[in-house]
């Protein structure tokens, strides 16, 4: 069965003060769409497991953590980790926490929650070959 981990910022954690992030964006519409990622993971058959991190480190303990309980194929990185400029540092730390805790996983970015498994099923699959 294929493995895919969403890791995305907790909602409640989200700066919606920053003018970067679209006008009447809010924890609600962000929890939305990350049931309807869960819900869609689902619907293809995949094991997906959700992981929503505070932007510190004990969001990259919790990361480190979840990497070291199962062998993924694929890490979705949500938008909110990697699209505010101000959070560019933090982005890395993700993006290296996986590479070392799931080095034979595929890394994919979404553009917003509910196009989750659209980014896994880009690189497990169906559309990898």
């Amino acid at each position: 069965m294929t493995r895919v981990l969403f890791v995305g910022q907790k909602p409640e954690t989200v700066d919606f003060t920053d003018p970067s992030l679209p006008p009447g964006f809010n924890a609600e519409k962000i929890q939305a769409g990350i049931d309807i990622a869960e819900t869609t993971m689902t619907e293809r058959g995949w094991d997906g497991d959700v992981c929503m991190i505070a932007p510190d480190d004990s969001g990259i303990a919790v990361l480190a953590a979840q990497l070291a309980r199962v062998d993924y194929d694929c890490v979705v990185i949500g938008g909110g980790l990697r699209l505010p400029p101000k959070g560019l540092p933090f982005f890395e730390r993700v993006v290296n926490a996986i590479h070392q805790g799931a080095p034979k996983a595929a890394i994919a970015f979404n553009t917003r929650p509910q196009d989750t498994a659209e980014a896994a099923a880009r690189w497990v699959g169906e559309y990898h070959q």
